[in-house]
């Protein structure tokens, strides 16, 4: 092949389900080669159903399960990110508020449209997720209930098609959508006996590309704000001069 030819590059997605087979096809539909990896296999609990709050407050859709079950679909819900209220309509609550950001826009969010006088929040999230947020709406004055939605456990191999397609090289670049998920795919690659040097990531925060600076990522593009919109912007064309 002639190496001005625009071919596919290759890209490896690095989050949980369902938003990493989501993720997956958007990305082929623009052009893209893609492989995924599972960073974190996640368990939903089971809570008892959730009365007396004014609101709920979400970090992740993670905790989309736990929410349906347990909580009226009346009650207002709070969302750290737009794709996370859009999966929360779709489980039929009536009023969902999106913070289009991370824990600190959705902070205040629920500070300038909620009053402490309206009652408790109820907070879901992972374990040992949602304190940082927690503190500061306590701090605000407001009354938090935090439930643990969600468990997670990192992923410890590699997907066998994903590792074949990285020792090819057909995989260039790995977006990766949380620090958790970062430290998964490193440690995974790690134990393959794999490098990163000759990678490039495309982080979701700067915990991210911290995580992926640490396990030896040596090129790193950061999302300027925490949305797939972002992560598109620093990933770039599907498309690339190719010397194979």
């Amino acid at each position: 092949m002639n190496k001005n030819t625009l071919s596919p590059r290759g890209v490896l997605v690095v989050r949980p389900e369902p938003a990493l087979t989501e993720t997956r096809e958007m990305l082929e539909r623009l052009g893209w080669r893609c492989w995924g990896m599972e960073s974190l296999v996640i368990t939903p609990r089971a809570l008892p159903e959730q009365t007396g709050v004014a609101a709920v407050l979400i970090t992740s859709s993670q905790s989309i399960q736990t929410l349906s079950s347990s909580v009226a679909h009346d009650i207002p819900v709070y969302a750290v990110g737009d794709a996370t209220a859009d999966r929360v309509k779709k489980h039929g609550f009536q009023t969902v508020i999106s913070a289009s950001g991370d824990a600190a826009k959705l902070a205040e969010l629920v500070t300038a449209r909620l009053s402490p006088a309206s009652g408790p929040l109820l907070l879901l999230s992972g374990e040992h997720q949602g304190l940082a947020l927690a503190e500061t709406l306590r701090g605000n004055g407001f009354r938090i209930r935090r439930r643990v939605a969600y468990a997670t456990a990192p992923a410890t191999t590699l997907p066998p098609d994903a590792l074949s397609a990285l020792r090819e090289g057909l995989i260039e670049t790995v977006m990766v959508f949380s620090a958790a998920s970062a430290r998964a795919f490193c440690t995974a690659l790690a134990n393959t006996g794999s490098s990163s040097r000759s990678l490039r990531a495309v982080a979701i925060s700067q915990n991210t590309m911290k995580e992926l600076h640490k396990s030896g990522f040596k090129t790193i593009a950061t999302a300027q704000t925490p949305d797939m919109t972002a992560m598109l912007d620093r990933l770039g064309s599907a498309a690339s001069p190719s010397s194979h």
